[in-house]
């Protein structure tokens, strides 16, 4: 399907260069696109580049869009405001000066117009024919900086820094940029990694560009980058807008407790799973160890990450389905269903539990995770949108209105009984915290060994609940 392209130029001081870069974008023809748009930021110039940027726009009125800002604010910036405005389905970053030639849009493009990428990184270091030959110091820093970014991240990209960056713009306007000057090439980086983007990287030509001539790059600004590389490791700042929970992000970081929990639950597992409202995939990266998963979300950002996260994991398919509404007729039967933390959110649970049934197999097994205790609820539940917490009565309800057979019923985690109400009764704390969460994972074999020996009842109510294998009558 022929697709719109947003050509994004963040402008500083460029009088010299401008008109020729644009007549060069201007110029390409990249196989399946059919339109395009170029967003030209100034970002405060103060040597002419807003006049000369108003007269491309008056001769090319239907394509080029300029914004103009009064004071200087940084590339990061510009290209934030670039993002915002931008119409097209992919977009790719072009500096203003000379130094990236947009012939090269076509072999930066194509990945994700044959739809196998989210992002592709035009990288100045892969082998290509020609690149002039320029500072060493500053090829090490790049160097440096893009290692102590996949250290960081977990890729392997060749060059962090480039400026050609190209992506699919509906997931670039979910992707909050913090990042006012030439901090946003980490940022956006571990922000496309943490959300789990189809990453490529292909090699592109390079004439860079002398400071005599106009280089604005500076050592100050590779400080700044090695903060941001470690800033947003450890802040996952990765959605704009209200998409969903941060809680489900957070969780990342306590993978022993969910290891934990589904742990006490596998033996009630069959040879396919369905996960009702898997968010990023925190339970699926466990349970398709063992099993193959549906995993099923109405988010449309989560679904995004759990296709692109599972894209070629045969055990794991990704379905669009709202559990408060009756399954998608071409739904597959799965012998075991699992809820975990998910009703608790939702007015009507009772719905999402007939729904369920409506879907498994007879003598299939249901197992929900619920918060437990109506007597801890707190401003803690309020600000990750709880609707309530549960008892066992409420609980177990759900499931004999049904007729299903109660197979197993217990808690889990009762040392962090005591952390919830001292943060969500006395604290009248909003969040956690991932920080919070780390300490916790590190600390689980512990609580592992000493929650059977506590008198009370645990944070987590999980109840395991079979299924009639015959209709009752």
């Amino acid at each position: 399907m022929p697709m719109k392209l947003s050509i994004l130029i963040p402008v500083f001081n460029e009088r010299r260069t401008i008109r020729e870069i644009v007549r060069r974008v201007l110029e390409q023809d990249v196989p399946g696109v059919d339109d395009r748009e170029v967003i030209i930021v100034d970002d405060g110039s103060s040597d002419g580049s807003a006049e000369v940027i108003r007269e491309l726009h008056q001769a090319h009125p239907e394509t080029i869009i300029p914004i103009l800002l009064e004071e200087n604010q940084g590339k990061g910036n510009a290209i934030r405001l670039a993002i915002q405005a931008a119409s097209g389905d992919i977009a790719i970053i072009q500096d203003a000066d000379l130094e990236y030639n947009p012939a090269d849009f076509e072999i930066v493009l194509s990945p994700i117009i044959s739809g196998v990428a989210d992002v592709v990184y035009g990288s100045r270091f892969a082998e290509r024919e020609q690149r002039r030959v320029l500072y060493f110091r500053h090829t090490l820093a790049n160097r440096f900086l893009t290692f102590l970014s996949n250290l960081f991240t977990n890729l392997n990209l060749t060059d962090m820094e480039t400026c050609y960056k190209a992506f699919r713009v509906e997931v670039a306007k979910t992707i909050p940029i913090r990042s006012k000057r030439f901090g946003i090439e980490p940022e956006l980086t571990a922000k496309f990694a943490k959300r789990k983007l189809r990453i490529f990287e292909v090699p592109i030509s390079y004439h860079g560009r002398t400071y005599a001539e106009g280089k604005k790059i500076t050592w100050t600004d590779g400080v700044r980058a090695f903060r941001t590389i470690i800033k947003f490791w450890l802040i996952d700042d990765m959605f704009e807008g209200d998409y969903g929970h941060k809680d489900l992000i957070d969780m990342e970081a306590a993978p022993k407790y969910t290891e934990w929990t589904l742990e006490r639950t596998r033996p009630y597992v069959g040879d396919l799973l369905l996960e009702i409202g898997s968010g990023i995939g925190n339970n699926v990266r466990i349970l398709m160890q063992y099993t193959d998963v549906i995993a099923t979300e109405i988010e449309p950002v989560y679904l995004q990450v759990l296709r692109n996260a599972y894209l070629n994991t045969p055990s794991v398919t990704v379905r669009t389905w709202d559990a408060t509404l009756p399954p998608p007729p071409d739904l597959p039967q799965p012998d075991s269903i699992l809820c975990s933390n998910v009703i608790e959110h939702i007015q009507d649970d009772q719905a999402v539990a007939c729904n369920a049934d409506a879907v498994l197999k007879p003598g299939g097994r249901m197992i929900f995770i619920v918060p437990r205790g109506e007597n801890l609820f707190s401003s803690l539940d309020t600000a990750i949108g709880h609707v309530r917490r549960y008892d066992q009565e409420r609980l177990t309800a759900l499931f004999t209105n049904l007729g299903y057979e109660i197979e197993e019923l217990f808690t889990l985690n009762k040392i962090g009984v005591i952390g919830w109400w001292y943060r969500g009764k006395v604290a009248k704390q909003q969040a956690i915290g991932r920080f919070g969460l780390k300490v916790f994972n590190v600390l689980v074999p512990v609580f592992k060994l000493i929650d059977p020996l506590l008198p009370w009842k645990g944070l987590s109510l999980v109840i395991v609940a079979r299924k009639p294998d015959t209709p009752s009558t």
